[in-house]
């Protein structure tokens, strides 16, 4: 297939070298994760069938959003899918609640597959990652180059303030508050929201997800009257320059909208130089400050027009 003029024209424009690393990387991590064996992790089939059975394993079900998880057109993944079940791992049937829809999972066999490929894979990684003298370094690197590439695919959903994965951001979040504010920072010192000023119909808590792994928040605290704050904007280091921010801001301010609030406010602290230059990008205007918290220096509003467009999770 021939490559668009567009990409052949940016192509021109880039270092040679920085091609021939990136070539580089593609080929190193083609070999490493067995992408060209037949059989797998040894296991008797591609790579691309087993990457739809751990999918439907990991609770992908619905065929449609299987296809788009891993970017498949609807002709392989029907093949792939075929084969699956010729083997007797995978079985289709119809959604329960739409006909038109359909929806794949697992027998006992793929169940006992899907374990088997998942020891596997945590024994290969395990063994990638013993094989370099700093692993937390190797790991973060893959969590931007993860992140770089599943930027299509991060998907915002509304989650519970308290769940584990939120919490674990907010505990990341104020790991870094503490590293950045010159007098460190303790969250039992701030105004720190409650969560059940964080749930519909009053706010919502929202997280970024990256396959998988959470990779930012906001929450909104309304106290179910016309003005609301957003609270604990947050992204992942991984994930930092790829607009997720501004779409948690955009997600936030939409179901705002919803919810009937007018008016949004924030507060932060001008040692967080990119969330100023957010706020002050994105239509917010500052205002004196509204309350006592003591990290805080900086303090933002934004009038929201009425309620228009949904809230798109994709």
């Amino acid at each position: 297939m021939l490559t668009p003029p567009i990409c052949l024209t940016k192509v021109s424009y880039m270092d040679p070298d920085a091609v021939a690393r990136v070539r580089r990387f593609n080929r190193a991590v083609t070999v490493e994760v067995g992408a060209l064996d037949t059989s797998f992790l040894g296991r008797g089939r591609p790579l691309g069938a087993a990457r739809v059975l751990n999918s439907i394993g990991r609770g992908i079900t619905d065929v449609a959003r299987l296809r788009e998880s891993l970017g498949l057109d609807s002709g392989l993944a029907s093949r792939l899918l075929r084969g699956l079940e010729e083997e007797g791992l995978v079985e289709t049937v119809a959604h329960p609640d739409d006909a038109r829809r359909r929806v794949a999972r697992l027998t006992r066999a793929g169940q006992r597959e899907f374990r088997a490929y998942e020891k596997l894979s945590d024994d290969q990684a395990g063994a990638m990652l013993a094989q370099h003298p700093d692993p937390q370094k190797l790991l973060a690197a893959m969590d931007v180059i993860a992140c770089a590439l599943q930027r299509a695919r991060t998907v915002i959903e509304e989650t519970d303030a308290t769940s584990e994965p939120a919490r674990a951001c907010l505990r990341a979040y104020y790991r870094e508050l503490d590293q950045r504010f010159a007098s460190g920072f303790d969250v039992a010192l701030s105004r720190d929201p409650d969560a059940a000023d964080m749930v519909r119909p009053r706010g919502t808590f929202l997280l970024a997800w990256s396959d998988g792994l959470p990779v930012g928040c906001v929450g909104l605290k309304g106290d179910g009257g016309a003005v609301a704050e957003v609270k604990r904007l947050w992204v992942a280091p991984a994930a930092r320059g790829l607009g997720l921010a501004r779409r948690l801001m955009a997600a936030i301010e939409d179901i705002a909208r919803q919810l009937g609030i007018g008016v949004l406010r924030l507060d932060t602290n001008s040692a967080l130089s990119e969330a100023v230059a957010l706020y002050r990008t994105s239509g917010w205007t500052e205002i004196p400050r509204f309350n006592d918290d003591p990290y805080p220096d900086v303090f933002f509003e934004k009038r929201l027009p009425a309620a228009g467009r949904a809230f798109n999770k994709s």
